[in-house]
């Protein structure tokens, strides 16, 4: 049994995690804020599920809280650190970005501070696709450049790369990053457009379709997120001393640091996407076509070989499987 710290426990991804990591006979100190970004009633409910195992314990903490933070690490010494509580939503960052700054980037370095003081195994953290901001390229490559940002979100994600790698070299903590693609499944977060499509279909009201439909997105049903970051707990990346950009992966370093895309590598288009979705509930959308968003990507498309090759990671989950699975839970959940 490992001791495993998951921030942003009662979280979408961080909830079925921590449910894996559990069911594995693991220990799981959990982390969260319980903010109120969306309905909080959900997370409670995820907490319960998990409050069920004897092996989980529960802190409610901002990780802006430094000393909170540190005395928790202090108590627990956990073996393994999975950083996924953050701000989430691209949109919601051009509102208010001081929510970006306070929970992104001071709360990570908070983290990387307290694996610093009471060293760790190996520490994971969520980063995201929207890294790759305005790049054409596809697939998304870890091995692309990701210096154009189009959102504070995607900027953030980037800065907590940066101050990982530093970490990793200063201190030989083995940090890798994972940039998530537009995961989805039930207990998701009601700010997708996914789970804002079903509730609006089911209650008969129309849904914004942005850039007219003409967008397409790398889908990752959660449960293939979540073996894949399982197997990677005990993959902590080691340094390459002879480590040169000019020839080798730009996702590793001459520090003990990796950066992995976790993707579905079959991006959906969005009208495709609305028509499987409508099939599931056995209704069709009232849709509302809109222009494209600021802060929004055309498409997203995850190169995962890397992934393959390190820890033979392949998702299984089609889109009208995953979703399948999404709006049963959606109906059990809301009594609709």
């Amino acid at each position: 049994m490992s001791k495993i710290l998951v921030t942003g426990a009662a979280g979408f991804i961080g909830f079925h995690l921590s449910q894996y990591l559990l069911k594995a006979s693991h220990q799981v100190i959990g982390v969260d804020n319980m903010n109120d970004y969306y309905d909080p009633a959900l997370k409670e409910d995820r907490l319960a599920i998990l409050k069920q195992d004897g092996n989980f314990i529960f802190y409610k903490l901002d990780l802006k809280d430094r000393e909170s933070l540190d005395d928790l690490f202090a108590k627990y010494q956990p073996d393994y650190v999975i950083n996924l509580a953050a701000q989430a939503g691209v949109r919601y960052s051009i509102e208010n970005p001081h929510a970006y700054v306070d929970s992104n980037l001071v709360g990570f370095v908070n983290v990387l501070e307290a694996c610093r003081n009471y060293p760790v195994k190996h520490l994971l953290y969520a980063s995201s696709s929207s890294v790759y901001g305005g790049n054409k390229v596809a697939p998304f490559s870890t091995n692309h450049s990701v210096d154009h940002p189009v959102s504070l979100y995607a900027a953030t994600k980037k800065s907590n790369e940066l101050m990982a790698h530093t970490y990793s070299h200063l201190y030989n903590i083995p940090t890798t990053g994972l940039r998530f693609f537009t995961v989805y499944g039930p207990f998701g977060r009601p700010d997708m457009a996914y789970f804002s499509f079903t509730k609006n279909i089911v209650a008969k009201e129309e849904i914004k379709v942005f850039n007219h439909g003409k967008m397409e997105r790398d889908f990752t049903y959660v449960d293939d997120v979540v073996k894949g970051v399982y197997k990677l707990l005990d993959k902590a990346p080691k340094a390459n001393k002879d480590w040169d950009e000019s020839k080798d992966e730009l996702s590793s370093s001459f520090a003990p640091y990796k950066i992995y895309n976790i993707g579905n590598n079959q991006p959906v288009q969005l009208m495709k996407f609305i028509n499987v979705l409508e099939e599931k509930l056995g209704k069709e959308a009232k849709k509302k076509y809109m222009e494209m968003q600021p802060g929004d990507v055309l498409r997203t498309c995850a190169d995962i070989s890397d992934l393959k090759r390190d820890i033979d990671y392949q998702p299984t989950t089609s889109i009208e499987e995953g979703l399948d699975k999404f709006v049963s839970w959606y109906r059990e959940y809301y009594k609709v």
